[in-house]
């Protein structure tokens, strides 16, 4: 229904009652703005009640407008331009009370991500990587930093893990040529999905490899041939992504996996800290050398009892 909404909308506009077409026709052309709206609000600037909006969803085949909402906003996510996200950031935000609103809206995804999540789908991808011959995390643009600190932590807790580049296709593809049927491809994207992405995680999937998901909704790209999806809410009134909730789910996987892993862990972490110590990697304030110069304490004030 998701994909299909607008089309679905033209397709009835004909029998639409007047009330109806008023909104139908406001969600095709401001479907930017409409999809970050609470039903009050489109009623109010289309000129219906709440109660109208409310059964236009209904009407669609939705259960309510937050499922329509939901839908919309699913469909807008990939096709908003920056520009377009700094017009809805200024119609959601404003100027005032940013640090609260943010970080409420924050919250707020990371409930509404708790509440959606599918237990089972998430303890079938820890079972899955457990198992991997090799692990492939690829994400790009603002994605990135999510896959860079996936890459981090599994390194310490599986023998082959390869965080692939997205510079250029070329390159990309070099990096994943050998994917096979014992391997596994993370890939994390959100609106707007990354080509990069979207392109190995198909490469990975025709060449037999499991593939997981870790993007905002079954709508993504990378649902269609995921073997794994988790969902994690991103969608942020702003032209900054945000990455709070996508961050959240991955760090969960981390533990998940590192309590399968303990063992292992502890060992290599173990090694980790000898290493670090014999070469001095952390500051550590008991080898500072606390003792002035002459020069020194002759600049320090004396306090005179």
């Amino acid at each position: 229904m998701q994909k299909n909404l607008f089309a679905n909308l033209k397709k009835i506009m004909p029998n639409l009652s007047k009330g109806h077409k008023k909104i139908a026709e406001y969600m095709l052309a401001h479907y930017d703005k409409a999809a970050f709206m609470t039903a009050s609000k489109l009623g109010s600037i289309v000129g219906v009640s709440e109660s109208t909006v409310v059964r236009f969803a209904t009407e669609l085949g939705y259960e309510g407008y937050p499922e329509l909402q939901r839908a919309l906003k699913e469909f807008t996510n990939n096709k908003l331009t920056t520009v377009q996200r700094i017009d809805v950031m200024n119609d959601q935000l404003g100027d005032t009370e940013v640090y609260e609103k943010v970080l409420n809206m924050d919250i707020d995804k990371l409930r509404k991500t708790l509440e959606e999540g599918d237990r089972d789908e998430f303890y079938g991808t820890v079972d899955t990587l457990c198992a991997a011959k090799n692990i492939y995390i690829i994400g790009a643009q603002s994605a990135a930093v999510l896959a860079r600190f996936l890459s981090f932590y599994f390194t310490m807790m599986f023998e082959n893990v390869k965080l692939v580049h997205t510079t250029s296709t070329a390159e990309m593809f070099e990096q994943i040529i050998n994917i096979g049927e014992d391997d596994i491809m993370i890939g994390i994207s959100f609106p707007r999905y990354s080509k990069h992405t979207v392109k190995a995680f198909r490469f990975a999937h025709s060449h037999g490899a499991k593939v997981i998901a870790i993007t905002d909704s079954l709508a993504s790209p990378l649902a269609e041939c995921a073997d794994h999806i988790l969902i994690a809410r991103s969608d942020m009134a702003s032209f900054a992504d945000s990455l709070v909730a996508p961050m959240s789910v991955i760090n969960a996987l981390i533990v998940a996996v590192g309590l399968r892993k303990k063992d292992y862990i502890a060992y290599n972490y173990s090694r980790l800290d000898k290493i670090c110590e014999e070469y001095q990697v952390y500051e550590n304030s008991d080898d500072q050398d606390y003792d002035l110069t002459a020069e020194q304490k002759s600049k320090t004030p004396q306090i005179e009892v």
